[in-house]
């Protein structure tokens, strides 16, 4: 996941927890006003029942309670919240609202009017469809009714459907509001995010683009944390730059030292060996001290090329490659007791330098006949605008797990088999220095047991024009 689109869906979440928030807060706001409300009516219309009751309860009679509220007088014989419940008291006079029905509350709800004289409850009237939920004040009262006071309870509700339906709207509008307002606010902030990562796109667009010699990037004029980064990464290639360099010094100047003394070893060596009457172990040990010295001398070899390989001099020049693979097979087949055998087009020209490609040729042959292969096929093929050439092989063959590392320097699948047969563990780094300074790449496949194929590709090129 890019960064761009981690800030994206992190400002997404943010917004959506805010908006979340803030639908709740005002809703909670909305709701507690709309019943507030509805509970400072209900309590004023109790308050104007319980005025004409303390005139008497004919008073109230006469009058009637309010037509616009579902209002009951209730007389109170017996105090008991059950059966309360399930007949209510004596009713003494309901709002034309009411009609036949009665208005009766749940048992907690009269227990706790009979206790503290007042309560807050919801009560249901049957009707078609849902129930008609009512908001119901209900209070103590006394009723005098001819000279005699008698125990009683006024409930005085209104419908909360309004209020609900009130909510809902608010609720859909605010979803919608807040779901448009999130999806402009995606377009937004991923347009903001890509311009202000914009700069640090720039910046890896010219890192990757820079050549296998570390070269410093164009610095921004500007004086933002991109311009910060960029000088950041100026100073850390320059390093790498002097410490390349101290490298490739090193392994210079080391490959020069050894060449003298091992010359001077395989001289020695060589003179004993032909001018010197020697016993058998003797000439064992100067044997083996000939043999290390010539693989000492390889491995100087390659590191001194290996230094070189970003300061290589390329001359490339059209190569037919059907006459680089033959030369390879002419080179090898005089002392391979096996079959070297060569398929390619007769057209097929490469730009290379033709020394440096034979290079990387023989280092593969070589490696097929040291696997034991006793067939080898070095084939090439036309791809248009480049070429592939594959060097397979029957030999023993590398296990899997091994080839992601054959390229790496100093590498060695078997090393005291590698140690026998000569090997640097220094030539595949060498194949693949010298192709990627072509311009080409290099990958192997293999199956123990039934060979290896070296492939490579390079530019490919038109033949030479005629010599005048």
């Amino acid at each position: 996941m890019t960064l761009r689109t981690r800030i994206t869906l992190l400002t997404a979440g943010l917004l959506l927890v805010a908006f979340l928030v803030l639908g709740f807060a005002l809703e909670g706001l909305l709701r507690n006003f709309l019943y507030g409300s509805l509970r400072t009516d209900l309590k004023e219309a109790a308050n104007q029942v319980v005025r004409l009751l303390n005139l008497g309860g004919q008073a109230l009679l006469e009058a009637g309670l309010p037509p616009s509220l579902y209002a009951e007088v209730q007389l109170l014989p017996e105090e008991d919240p059950a059966l309360l419940a399930r007949e209510g008291g004596i009713s003494l006079q309901k709002s034309p609202a009411l009609g036949s029905q009665r208005l009766l509350l749940q048992e907690e709800a009269y227990r706790e009017l009979l206790k503290r004289g007042e309560v807050w409850a919801y009560a249901e009237l049957p009707r078609e469809g849902h129930p008609l939920r009512l908001l119901v004040y209900a209070r103590k009262v006394e009723v005098n009714l001819s000279g005699s006071v008698w125990k009683g309870a006024l409930l005085v509700g209104r419908p909360t459907e309004d209020l609900e339906a009130t909510l809902s709207q608010f609720a859909r509008i605010y979803a919608g509001t807040a779901l448009f307002v999130l999806l402009l606010s995606l377009f937004l902030a991923r347009s903001l995010v890509a311009r202000a990562l914009e700069p640090l796109e720039w910046a890896a667009r010219k890192a990757e683009a820079m050549s296998a010699r570390p070269e410093p990037l164009p610095e921004p004029e500007t004086r933002d944390e991109v311009a910060a980064l960029v000088k950041a990464l100026n100073g850390m290639l320059s390093r790498l730059q002097e410490a390349f360099e101290a490298q490739t010094r090193f392994l210079q100047d080391a490959s020069h030292e050894l060449r003298t003394p091992i010359t001077a070893i395989l001289g020695h060596v060589g003179y004993l060996l032909r001018r010197t009457p020697l016993t058998e172990a003797q000439r064992e040990s100067l044997e083996v001290v000939k043999r290390e010295a010539e693989r000492m001398g390889k491995l100087v070899s390659d590191l001194l090329d290996l230094s070189q390989s970003g300061a290589w001099r390329i001359r490339p020049v059209p190569v037919r490659v059907l006459d680089l693979l033959e030369e390879v097979r002419e080179e090898f087949g005089k002392s391979f007791d096996g079959e070297i055998l060569v398929e390619a087009p007769e057209d097929l020209y490469v730009l290379g330098d033709p020394d440096r490609l034979h290079q990387v040729m023989a280092n593969l042959v070589s490696n097929a006949l040291k696997a034991g292969a006793r067939h080898v096929w070095l084939r090439a093929f036309d791809l248009g605008d480049k070429a592939v050439v594959r060097v397979e092989d029957d030999g023993e063959g590398i296990p899997e797990e091994h080839l992601p590392h054959l390229f790496e320097r100093f590498y060695r699948v078997d090393k005291a088999r590698d140690r026998e047969r000569g090997g640097s563990g220094l030539g595949l780094a060498i194949v693949k220095a010298i192709l990627e300074a072509h311009g080409g790449e290099v990958w192997v496949e293999s199956q123990v047991g039934k060979g290896t194929a070296f492939s490579f590709s390079l530019p490919a090129s038109a033949p030479p024009p005629p010599p005048r």
